[in-house]
């Protein structure tokens, strides 16, 4: 994700790096050379003059524009859900590192075992979200015989809340905590699922791909008709006014694909390497252990 400070309005035109320009540029270009040749034939191909006129664009485009916005609403839904999510694992993450370290009799020496764990977890879920291998950022943090117990299992993040589980249980058998005190544990846990089971949610259930298709090729239909209706209005300026309202159209389009899955790489997606670092930063923090401190500098943030 990229984290930019407020821009002056006139920097702000030529932003490249954080936009959707860049992809887009290649289909811009297309539209343009387009354009420019509707233009040069004077709207008529193989000797049949298309007669198209602005009217009919117009009111076309104010709904094709209705329609961009609902999508681009129903995105960034998903985009914020997925946001409040890994805000509420923050706070729960918290709320169970305290818990280990203040109810009962437990010593944080004792306790260390469960914030290894629990350090563990982000970790595990982001790259559960992104398929991506986690052993790299699992080692680090769990001891050899939970590593291949979690390593081996499909659902990570499930397996490392049993193995939580099993400390407080643990505990409650030896007597350093009562039943009152592992079921707050067990709110906490259960919350933590819940936090697992949103992100699958948004993961697994992507926004219809016939309304998407259908958006798609409704949005360059119209972009390749525009040049018929513009050319005798506005002559040689109709290329450059084609590629402007296309780019608006198109990067519509191309910011809701990237905000629709939220938990990607990709330059407006969430930071989750960033809140795995807080997460990580503020449990260690609580029991008094070492904390690395390798937050990125410079002008803006991408992780």
């Amino acid at each position: 994700m990229i984290i930019k400070k407020k821009e002056h309005w006139f920097r702000m035109l030529f932003v490249w790096h954080g936009s959707v320009l860049p992809r887009l540029l290649p289909r811009l270009l297309l539209l343009l050379l387009f354009s420019a040749v509707i233009v040069y034939l004077r709207g008529t191909i193989f000797s049949f003059k298309v007669p198209l006129n602005p009217a009919p664009f117009t009111l076309f485009g104010f709904v094709l524009a209705l329609f961009l916005g609902f999508r681009n609403s129903a995105s960034y839904d998903r985009f914020w859900e997925g946001r409040k999510l890994w805000g509420a694992l923050l706070n729960h993450t918290r709320s169970l590192a305290r818990q280990a370290l203040t109810l009962g009799n437990t010593a944080t020496s004792d306790a260390s075992a469960f914030i290894q764990l629990l350090s563990a977890f982000p970790y595990a879920l982001k790259h559960q979200l992104r398929g991506t291998d986690p052993r790299k950022d699992l080692e680090t943090r769990l001891p050899e015989q939970q590593l291949n117990l979690v390593m081996t299992a499909q659902y990570k993040p499930v397996i490392l809340t049993k193995l939580m589980a099993t400390w407080v249980q643990q505990k409650r058998q030896e007597n350093h905590i009562d039943s009152l005190q592992q079921a707050r544990f067990d709110e906490n846990l259960d919350k933590l699922e819940e936090v697992v089971g949103g992100c699958e949610r948004i993961i697994s259930t992507p926004l219809p791909y016939s309304y998407r298709v259908l958006l798609h090729r409704t949005v360059y239909i119209y972009c390749f008709l525009l040049p018929f209706g513009l050319v005798d209005s506005l002559g040689w300026f109709t290329p450059f006014i084609v590629a402007f309202i296309g780019y608006t159209f198109v990067a519509f389009e191309a910011i809701a694909d990237e905000i629709e899955e939220p938990f990607g790489t990709e330059a407006n997606d969430l930071a989750l390497n960033a809140m795995c670092r807080m997460i990580n930063h503020t449990i260690f923090e609580l029991a008094g252990l070492p904390t690395a401190t390798d937050e990125k500098s410079g002008h803006h943030i991408i992780d």
